[in-house]
């Protein structure tokens, strides 16, 4: 029954009704209409940042955990400006998240003010902005359908100051939730199983779209039954068990092995993801001209976008993997079983060379100090207690950090992209609140973490107990690595990034005292050996903690 009421009560009852508990926000003159009345609304927990690039991780590691559209609330121009960075970053992992904005009375044009909806829309799926409080419900109804149906992402609405204060007869109707788990075409499945069954080198790559569409357990079907390598691209969420004995690791297409191993293969699956999206111009298609691509994706945009596709499936992951696993097992007489054998020993062997390589590679800086990323993680994960959670924010240590890590379901390890650096500390609160009955450990390094240090605050602030680990090598590594590859792979020249100028800090962070001065627990860390020790400390205490570690940074 519609009833009158202000424009501000309007999209609290609109919030309410779409079953928000978390407001994640920084406060601007303009939102305070909205802030003066949380008090009448026990239902939400607002927690305050003091950077809207907090704010903004926050409710992407918060949106992924819970599989729900996150509310961000940010502030006018200049704040929504902070998060624009970050909204890229969602937007990009496909992270389902509605963020808003108050702006000034709309009256004002003389003056002028700014259209926030065309300010963030090269990062939304979709943006508006409000004048009439009889609007609000109806895009609130719209913005979280446009978020959770794929390709999901951030959504944006700006309220001007007449739509929250003026009032109108209005219904506080939620949005219901749409089915878009669409089924595949049944002739592209049998074609897409035909060419797998023929296929002398294929190779399965997954997304993280696997894990969202719950498809992880009929990706690892299908690699057993035909003895496929299993690579995940990208690492968001954890598309294919690591410990699986057919999962070779993070497909990075900045290797040059990884890009030539691609070229060998006659026919490529791959499964939820933007297929070989990459920083790097590495020609206009990756793989052979003979090769065959099978593109299966809940995602539709992202089916032939960047890499030329012989068969593309439109399907939800899961039934499409499940429609295919059904072909494939129907035609599995046709094959001679020592080709699947032989495939899958292959397989084990690249396995087995690539986990000996890693380890002999180790072994000369082992008792290093500073500590070599190798080491420290492996007392790190000594330390770790059972069912924790790893958010994954090192970047330009992520190979090696993912050789430590373990992840068999979805939120064992919650990888942030970091095309825009800066999301780990609030990446890592999210997660936390998203997982209130795990332990969160974020490993984050120091440039990155000092982009939003401020957020150490806020984590002291809700008394979010996670626990920080601060990678610090006093340097923008992630800069000279990348440079490395652009040099050596891409001009052909002799590698410099090593010394690349305004990479390095010369006057190195140190995070343990920046944390204490916000009121956490912290401990500064030189010895590899005192690792184990103080993960176990943290990981009983509840309440938030920062470790911070000094590691080598050299390339």
């Amino acid at each position: 029954m519609a009833e009158i009421m202000t424009g501000k009560m309007a999209l609290l009852e609109m919030l309410k009704a779409e079953g928000v508990t978390h407001i994640f926000g920084n406060p601007g003159t303009s939102e305070a209409p909205i802030i003066d009345m949380l008090p009448d609304y026990p239902e939400f927990t607002y927690i305050m940042a003091l950077q809207e690039s907090v704010a903004v991780g926050m409710g992407e590691a918060y949106a992924r955990a819970t599989q729900k559209p996150s509310l961000v609330s940010l502030h006018v121009d200049s704040g929504l400006a902070n998060g624009i960075a970050l909204m890229l970053d969602a937007l990009n992992s496909g992270t389902p998240m509605v963020v808003t904005s108050a702006n000034y009375d709309i009256r004002k044009v003389v003056e002028g003010t700014t259209d926030l909806a065309e300010l963030v829309k090269p990062v939304t799926k979709w943006s508006i902005q409000l004048t009439h409080p009889d609007q609000i419900p109806g895009a609130i109804r719209r913005a979280f359908n446009e978020a959770n149906t794929h390709p999901k992402g951030p959504v944006y609405i700006g309220l001007t100051a007449n739509a929250l204060e003026d009032s109108a007869e209005m219904n506080i109707i939620p949005s219901r939730y749409t089915s878009d788990k669409i089924r595949p075409d049944l002739d592209s499945i049998e074609q897409a199983a035909d060419s797998l069954i023929k296929a002398e080198n294929p190779v399965l790559i997954v997304g993280d779209r696997v894990s969202d569409d719950d498809a992880v357990g009929e990706a690892v079907r299908l690699a057993e039954m035909l003895g496929l390598p299993a690579y995940q691209f990208r690492g968001a969420e954890v598309s294919f068990p690591t410990t699986h004995k057919q999962y070779l690791g993070i497909l990075n297409l900045r290797n040059s092995a990884n890009r030539e191993s691609l070229k060998a293969c006659d026919t490529v699956i791959a499964v939820g993801m933007n297929a070989f999206e990459e920083l790097f111009y590495w020609g206009d298609v990756i793989l052979n001209e003979e090769s065959t691509l099978i593109h299966i994706d809940s995602s539709a945009v992202n089916i032939g976008k960047s890499e030329p596709t012989n068969i593309g499936i439109i399907s939800h992951c899961k039934m499409g993997l499940q429609e295919l696993n059904h072909n494939v097992s129907d035609k599995m007489r046709t094959i001679d079983s020592s080709i699947i054998e032989k495939r899958l020993q292959r397989t084990l062997d690249e396995k087995k060379y690539k986990q000996d390589s890693f380890v002999e590679s180790t072994k000369n800086k082992w008792d290093d100090k500073p500590m070599s990323v190798a080491r420290m993680m492996h007392e790190f994960v000594a330390g770790l207690p059972e069912n924790a959670v790893v958010v994954d924010d090192s970047i330009s240590n992520r190979a090696i950090v993912r050789e430590y890590l373990e992840g068999i379901e979805r939120g064992d390890i919650v990888g942030y992209r970091g095309q825009s650096i800066g999301g780990g500390i609030g990446v890592t609160m999210g997660a936390q609140c998203g997982y209130p009955d795990r332990k969160v450990f974020g490993l984050i390094g120091d440039g990155s973490a000092m982009m939003t240090v401020q957020g150490l605050w806020t984590a002291v602030n809700d008394n979010i107990p996670c626990v920080f680990v601060i990678l610090n090598n006093g340097m923008y590594r992630v800069l000279k690595v990348n440079f490395n590859i652009y040099q050596q792979d891409i001009l052909n020249v002799e590698p410099a990034g090593g010394s690349l100028p305004y990479s390095d800090f010369p006057s190195p962070f140190d995070m343990a005292a920046i944390a204490k001065s916000m009121g956490m627990e912290s401990e500064r860390i030189t010895d590899p050996e005192d690792i184990k020790d103080a993960v176990v400390r943290a990981s009983k205490l509840d309440k938030p903690v920062l470790l911070d570690i000094v590691i080598d940074g050299s390339l």
